[in-house]
């Protein structure tokens, strides 16, 4: 039986799962082959456990990596990261694709580590310790996703002697420390001695909402700086504690090489950078650190960091209208391909762009155009 503990609440320590309930709907059985090992077996519904009484709830410890079972052999084809340990760097709340990659690779059996924007920490923190994100923690065998460690963080900037004055002394900044990529990647070393995967979900652009022709050279530069340079930093700092063998991937937008009007401020240059960065980064760290490295260029999602576009309900009509899969895209499904990525699943795989993105990106046309109202154009069933 877990053993029962109470919660950590602070940055320093660990996140541990609160509650896990009892009952005969478990959702054991669900994403059997993406899911993580806890001390609660995962294949025994939990009801199973409870021979008599009534059920109720109990505090239990869930572990996203298994010390016990770690050798064991899964069945099928499965995404086994047990045994893996996982930086985020990107996640401040829990509608992103960062915390659906988080959550896809604790399914997996990784640790999770994440690194949080300095001035959106505090509430990221009282967010978890307060149980805010409880429900969207949920793993697939019923447990919450365990974040081991959360670290303030501020990419845009390598070292002390890189951050100005002004930031310095910004009150958001004011009660934090160690956030540069130089001073994080020391911590975690310092904490756990190596990581086996790095994930980059991160971009801003503060000039994002003016055409490419109204863009200053400050948001043009800011927007590289923040969206495609933190990467390579991030790699730089991070892959002498990699792990050979060990994978980073990155978040992309099909802006990168077509003509998104709305998606300006030089972050669609700041994409393609990106991406091309991906394909160096690839031959550089994979002969110096035998390190796999890509990018996922995912579609349209309702994030909150999607939202400051202003046009991003538009932009998720039109692919559920065009693409060949007509479905809205779901943060899950580039989760699990961020899992399969970062899997041995994915051992012969570096130097890719993976779109994820129900197919939008094969598409030449928009087919919902009044041009083709005549062409009898199949619709996806209903």
């Amino acid at each position: 039986m877990a053993a029962v503990k109470r919660c950590i609440t602070s940055s320093q320590r660990t996140y541990m799962s609160c509650t896990a309930k009892f009952g005969t709907n478990s959702e054991v059985g669900v994403w059997r082959r993406l899911k993580s090992s806890s001390h609660i077996s995962a294949t025994q519904p939990f009801s199973q456990s409870l021979k008599s009484g009534p059920a109720k709830s109990v505090k239990v410890v869930t572990r996203a990596m298994s010390g016990v079972a770690e050798n064991t052999p899964l069945p099928g084809l499965p995404i086994d990261l047990r045994g893996k340990r996982a930086f985020i760097a990107g996640v401040a709340d829990d509608h992103g694709y960062g915390w659906a990659i988080s959550k896809a690779l604790a399914a997996a059996g990784a640790e999770i580590l994440v690194g949080t924007w300095v001035p959106a920490l505090n509430i990221f923190e009282s967010s978890l310790r307060r149980g805010k994100f409880d429900e969207t923690r949920k793993l697939p065998d019923g447990s919450l996703m365990e974040i081991t460690k959360v670290y303030p963080l501020d990419a845009v900037f390598d070292s002390p002697e890189d951050v100005p004055e002004d930031i310095k002394t910004n009150k958001r900044y004011l009660g934090s420390s160690n956030w540069t990529v130089k001073e994080v990647v020391e911590s975690v070393k310092q904490d756990f001695g190596s990581i086996d995967i790095l994930v980059h979900s991160l971009a801003n652009g503060p000039e994002v909402t003016k055409p490419l022709l109204e863009t200053s050279r400050y948001g043009y530069l800011a927007a590289i700086s923040a969206s495609s340079y933190s990467y390579v930093s991030l790699l730089k700092h991070f892959a002498p504690i990699m792990n050979p063998g060990g994978a980073s991937l990155s978040l992309t937008y099909i802006a990168s090489e077509r003509i998104i009007p709305g998606y300006g401020g030089g972050m669609s240059s700041a994409k393609a950078a990106l991406e091309s960065d991906t394909r160096v980064l690839a031959f550089e760290a994979g002969r110096k650190h035998n390190i796999r490295v890509n990018t996922i260029s995912a579609g349209p999602l309702r994030s909150r960091a999607a939202k400051a576009i202003g046009f991003i309900d538009m932009m998720i009509d039109y692919s559920s209208e065009n693409a060949p899969l007509q479905k809205e895209l779901s943060a899950e499904e580039v989760g699990n391909a961020a899992a399969f990525l970062a899997s041995p699943l994915a051992s012969a795989i570096t130097g890719t762009v993976l779109y994820v993105d129900n197919g939008l990106n094969a598409m030449g046309v928009g087919v919902d155009s009044p041009v083709f109202e005549n062409l009898d154009i199949p619709k996806a069933a209903k």
